[in-house]
């Protein structure tokens, strides 16, 4: 595959976690970034602020894909809504998978989604679209995870384990083995997670 052109759609701190893992692999050059108003004209790491949300029309004209650098902790919706517009633009959006990162060849992974330095997902698991698997966490065998989830550093998601779309798990947390996660759940850092969650409200006080 040749080298391709590719414009990061966020510039924050989440966006310097997603030019390491692209860097390391050799598919795409990183064309620049789309960012804040005030950012345009600025640089992050070298790359250039090409410019904000409203230039990605005119962006999508020259560049085919993108890939969504923008976080996510306690709702996904922006990252939802910068990758439903990437799509109705034209981009076509990757799947970024760290060269430090080790992915089953038994696994899928949905378009748009990271798989960050040091993660493991491993055989059987399923990861939907546009989600962030973060460094070093692990994706353990059978796994599903929604579409535009954030599975943070270090946390781990035993076998068989099912997290619904837009859902956080964050660092360092533990999820049993066969665990439900619903939608839009927030899972605070550190948290053991034994049981189903199926209300938002119950996680708000851990498990």
């Amino acid at each position: 595959m040749m080298v391709q052109d590719l414009v990061i759609i966020g510039a924050g701190g989440h966006a310097r976690t997603c030019i390491d893992a692209i860097e390391s692999i050799s598919d795409f050059r990183i064309a620049g970034l789309v960012g804040g108003t005030e950012q345009k004209g600025s640089q992050l790491f070298g790359y250039p602020i090409i410019g904000s949300d409203e230039d990605l029309e005119v962006i999508a004209k020259t560049i085919k894909f993108a890939f969504i650098g923008a976080g996510q902790i306690y709702s996904s919706s922006t990252r939802e809504r910068l990758f439903h517009l990437a799509v109705k633009l034209g981009f076509t959006l990757p799947t970024i998978i760290s060269r430090s990162a080790v992915v089953s060849r038994h696994a899928k992974l949905g378009a748009g989604t990271l798989v960050a330095a040091g993660a493991i997902v491993n055989a059987g698991a399923v990861v939907g679209q546009n989600c962030i698997i973060n460094s070093r966490s692990l994706i353990e065998h059978d796994c599903r995870v929604g579409d535009h989830c954030h599975i943070s550093t270090g946390a781990i998601l035993n076998g068989n384990v099912s997290v619904g779309r837009g859902s956080f798990i964050g660092s360092g947390s533990i999820i049993k083995n066969g665990t439900l996660v619903t939608d839009n759940v927030f899972v605070p850092m550190s948290s053991t997670v034994i049981d189903d969650i199926t209300t938002v409200d119950t996680v708000r006080s851990g498990h």
